[in-house]
């Protein structure tokens, strides 16, 4: 993998995509690091002002909701890189922190 800018700016392009598609907004914030077969994007997302409702009235809802948002996420932006990229992707893996915002996503490709 090349650690390349032109590479950061193609997965930021691609991660802001999704975000728009899933929460109506891309993200205020967003880091993309490389490191052997790792590639972690650390993002800061705006909050949505159904997310606050939702957190104030039936915060289990929003916990399951969020929950099933981010294994969206996770699928979509594993077929957005299959279908543009020839990684060999081993694993996606995504925490997402409601209270602040802050989403890491890590794609693991397989080691050559």
């Amino acid at each position: 993998m090349i650690d390349s800018n032109e590479t950061k700016r193609f997965l930021s392009q691609i991660y802001n995509k999704i975000s728009k598609e899933l929460f109506g907004a891309g993200t205020t914030l967003l880091k993309v690091s490389m490191e052997q077969n790792i590639i972690t994007l650390q993002a800061k997302h705006p909050r949505a002002s159904r997310s606050a409702a939702l957190e104030g009235e039936v915060p289990s809802l929003k916990q399951e909701v969020d929950f099933h948002l981010s294994l969206l996420f996770k699928k979509k932006l594993k077929e957005e890189l299959k279908e543009q990229t020839n990684w060999n992707i081993e694993a996606i893996l995504r925490d997402y922190d409601s209270y602040t915002q802050v989403a890491f996503t890590n794609i693991v490709l397989y080691k050559k």
